[in-house]
């Protein structure tokens, strides 16, 4: 019987320096978009998908996101002291339960695949998400919850994918296809930032990933790649060799690139107009500058 997919990996230990200086002594995961820091976006998304423990890993000055997650007693004693209720009600509601939430190091920046492996005593011997902070997914399903109902299907490996302009295949990974029906992408492997000229496709992967535990064995013995770090893509490639079904989902959700300024400012546009009690205001004060 296949496992459930229970446990989710948020690698934050990253430095953030396309959004720089914002980000010189704030975690980039703690930028709001509206009225919530991204890294709750991506937690609020995990838990629609079912996902019951969180594990972060996390870097120097990333003490904020840890705080996030804990119960602030002065705060609260605050506000129920002024009948805020509501708000108080609301702060409670996201917090994941005590004993949910775990953090780990990793030390040095080595890239993704070297910051997935230090969740390995974590995440244990089951199939787990990865979510990428910065890659804010919005839509109706949730993106994690489209993921995993199809990997009840597929099994193996599964990732979010999008076309992207062949000049930009240098920036992603990009899938090898073997069979396409526009939704779901059979692929025979996995390449980590290709020259446009040689890219296998323009089939990219976007920050959601379901992957079984075996990675971790590749991941522990693989040497680095592309910008000298252990790439994800390459752990993801050698499973695929091994014979472990490799799949990607053209997602319902919206992406928004949060690690770029621009797609930062397209996320506050995005999601202010559709904000339940302020966006009709902002729509008319966007109005006074267009």
């Amino acid at each position: 019987m296949r496992k459930p997919v229970r446990k989710a990996v948020f690698p934050v230990a990253g430095l953030g320096t396309r959004l720089l200086p914002a980000t010189k002594a704030m975690p980039k995961e703690m930028l709001t978009i509206v009225d919530k820091p991204l890294i709750q976006y991506a937690i609020e998304e995990a838990r629609a998908a079912g996902i019951e423990q969180f594990y972060f890993v996390t870097g120097r000055a990333k003490s904020a996101i840890e705080d996030h997650f804990d119960v602030a007693f002065e705060l609260e004693a605050t506000l129920r002291e002024r009948g805020r209720t509501e708000l108080l009600d609301e702060l409670r509601a996201w917090l994941p339960p005590p004993g949910d939430v775990a953090f780990t190091r990793q030390q040095r920046p080595l890239g993704l695949g070297h910051a997935v492996w230090c969740a390995r005593h974590l995440v244990g011997d089951e199939p787990f998400a990865v979510l990428l902070v910065d890659d804010l997914m919005v839509g109706d399903p949730p993106c994690l919850k489209e993921m995993i109902d199809t990997y009840r299907t597929t099994g193996g490996n599964l990732v979010a994918v999008v076309e992207v302009p062949r000049e930009q295949t240098r920036r992603y990974g990009v899938l090898d296809v073997v069979s396409d029906d526009g939704t779901l992408v059979e692929a025979r492997g996995v390449v980590e930032k290709p020259d446009p000229e040689v890219a296998p496709s323009t089939l990219t992967i976007i920050g959601r990933y379901i992957i079984q535990p075996e990675i971790f064995g590749h991941l522990a013995e693989l040497k680095p790649g592309s910008g000298n770090e252990i790439q994800l893509t390459d752990g993801l490639d050698s499973l695929i060799s091994q014979g472990q079904p490799f799949h990607g989902l053209r997602v319902a959700a919206r992406r928004y690139d949060c690690g770029d300024k621009l797609g930062y400012l397209e996320a506050n546009v995005g999601l202010g107009l559709t904000h339940p009690t302020l966006g009709p205001a902002f729509r008319r004060l966007l109005a006074t500058y267009i």
